[in-house]
């Protein structure tokens, strides 16, 4: 999430999401693309390894920190995605995309999709989210994500 950070820079917006970049206090930095509604969020996140993390946050919620739950997250009509061993974490929940091909499958669903479900292991609804504009936005986070990876932390020559 963004505990810590330094500097959050909206890049893009469109419709229901918002583009954002994020660098830490320790010299990492982050994309995220967000949309939102008050009190609730879905984001992707990017990070300068590479890694893509996905958060669901409700103001409603309140776990502890250490706990997992198994999730399942549902584009629109398409076949239910599993996530595994999801991270609960205060408001949030948390779940690395695999570095496969399954995860960029899974973010082209959402770039293409209308609505995301997030619903618990035994397929009950737990929070809906609309993906209007995904697609530019998600262009957008990848044309982001592009840019720090080439970065080094630390290295203000790179």
């Amino acid at each position: 999430g963004s505990a810590g950070a330094q500097q959050v820079e909206e890049l893009f917006a469109h419709k229901h999401w918002k583009v954002s970049g994020v660098a830490w206090d320790d010299g990492t930095m982050g994309c995220v693309a967000e949309v939102s509604a008050p009190g609730e969020s879905f984001s992707i996140w990017t990070l300068q390894d590479g890694s893509v993390s996905l958060q669901f946050y409700s103001t409603a919620w309140s776990f502890g920190e250490g706990d997992t739950a198994d999730l399942e997250v549902q584009i629109d009509r398409r076949a239910p995605w599993s996530l595994t061993g999801a991270e609960l974490y205060q408001n949030s929940v948390l779940f690395y995309l695999p570095d496969d091909r399954s995860g960029v499958n899974f973010v082209g669903e959402v770039a293409r999709g209308n609505r995301l479900y997030l619903r618990d292991d035994d397929g009950s609804d737990v929070q809906n989210y609309s993906l209007a504009g995904s697609s530019a936005s998600i262009q957008a986070l990848i044309d982001c994500g592009d840019v720090i990876a080439k970065r080094t932390p630390g290295n203000p020559f790179n």
